[in-house]
């Protein structure tokens, strides 16, 4: 019996447990009904259980109350206060007991048969430790979501895209993106992950709190051989952006510090001092365009993470030192900002196929 935790972080969020729990316990708890309907004739038979649980990041709301009263069927774990999404979910996994979780945000409505394709790639392919299925937009259902839409990469110098999305341009999935595929990082939306892998690795970073996590988690993972793939047989609709506004300078705190501590402590050595300079320079400019355009906010935002980047230099030594590091693949080799803003490439077919393979350096 292969046994899926399909685990939910909550954070004050009782409206979206209310409109989509009813989604998420209608489709993802197995019956012989369920697993009936998804297979094809080439499917492997698979003997699944599963349970539903909602880890509670410390809400003052009624969330809690809400599920205790609605869902008695819904297990919860309780934390003590709002560990951000890294330190949280590594604190609820601690107490959950699975062969694979499913960390979904608690704004994704879930669709038939969603869970079984997933785990039957993962259970036909050993060394595939991390998936997602096709994220599109909930309220647009025929176009892919921002945060992960058919699988995510990055560039050369560690800024994430998607299959589907690049930057704001959102393509209309009509089927262009149905293959099996590998890719660089799931999204944080709805990852399947092998349950002994998740902790063997240390789990996600908690000194993230939120932002880029799943991407450095997905890179950990390749350092250590394993693969992070794509599933098409598998689709969810996501709002995104329950959190945080997509105009935040915390958020922007978050994404421009993580990103410099994630590639510091994951590039390869021949690479690392190069790739963070240049970085440095691009963010200056980045700062620089967030002052031309009155946004005092996001341009204090970005020094501010460059100076948190630096006080963290020693932690980030250290978890560098523990981790081993190679080339590895779905890089893609180009600056995506010059292919997207200058040469005008907005979706991912046009970039060609200039990605990096894996080796070992």
């Amino acid at each position: 019996m292969i046994h899926v935790a399909i685990v939910i972080l909550n954070w004050n969020g009782r409206p979206m447990l209310e409109r989509f729990m009813p989604s998420v316990l209608k489709y993802s708890l197995m019956d012989s009904e369920s697993e009936a309907g998804w297979q094809t004739p080439n499917s492997p038979r698979l003997d699944l259980s599963s349970e539903v649980v909602v880890a509670d990041n410390g809400s003052t709301d009624d969330s809690v109350a809400f599920l205790q009263a609605s869902y008695p069927q819904v297990r919860l774990v309780l934390l003590d206060k709002n560990y951000g999404f890294a330190e949280g979910y590594n604190r609820a996994l601690a107490q959950v007991q699975a062969d694979y979780y499913v960390l979904l945000n608690s704004d994704v409505e879930c669709t038939p048969h969603w869970v079984q394709p997933v785990v039957a790639m993962m259970e036909r392919e050993a060394r595939v430790a991390i998936s997602q299925p096709k994220l599109l937009m909930y309220d647009s259902k025929d176009t892919f979501e921002y945060a992960g839409g058919a699988g995510g990469f990055i560039d050369h110098y560690g800024y994430p895209f998607c299959r589907g999305r690049l930057f704001s341009s959102l393509e209309r999935d009509h089927g262009q993106y149905d293959d099996e595929c590998d890719i660089f990082w799931a999204s944080g939306a709805a990852m399947f992950v092998r349950a002994n892998v998740f902790h063997r690795l240390g789990g996600l970073d908690g000194d993230f709190f939120a932002h880029m996590e799943e991407i450095d988690f997905c890179w950990r993972a390749k350092n250590h051989g394993y693969q992070v793939r794509y599933c098409p047989r598998s689709t969810v609709y996501h709002v995104g952006g329950g959190t945080l506004p997509k105009s935040s300078p915390f958020k922007t705190r978050l994404n421009f510090r993580n990103n410099l501590a994630m590639l510091y402590k994951n590039l390869p050595a021949r690479r690392l001092k190069r790739v963070i300079r240049r970085r440095m320079v691009l963010d200056g400019v980045a700062a620089l365009k967030f002052l031309l355009q009155g946004n005092l906010g996001e341009f204090k935002a970005v020094w501010q993470a460059h100076q948190e980047f630096r006080d963290q230099h020693q932690e980030l030594v250290d978890k560098r030192s523990m981790l081993p590091h190679h080339t590895v693949s779905c890089v893609y080799k180009r600056l995506i900002l010059i292919d997207y803003y200058l040469l005008r490439r907005t979706t991912f077919s046009a970039l060609g196929a200039k990605f990096v393979r894996s080796r070992r350096d």
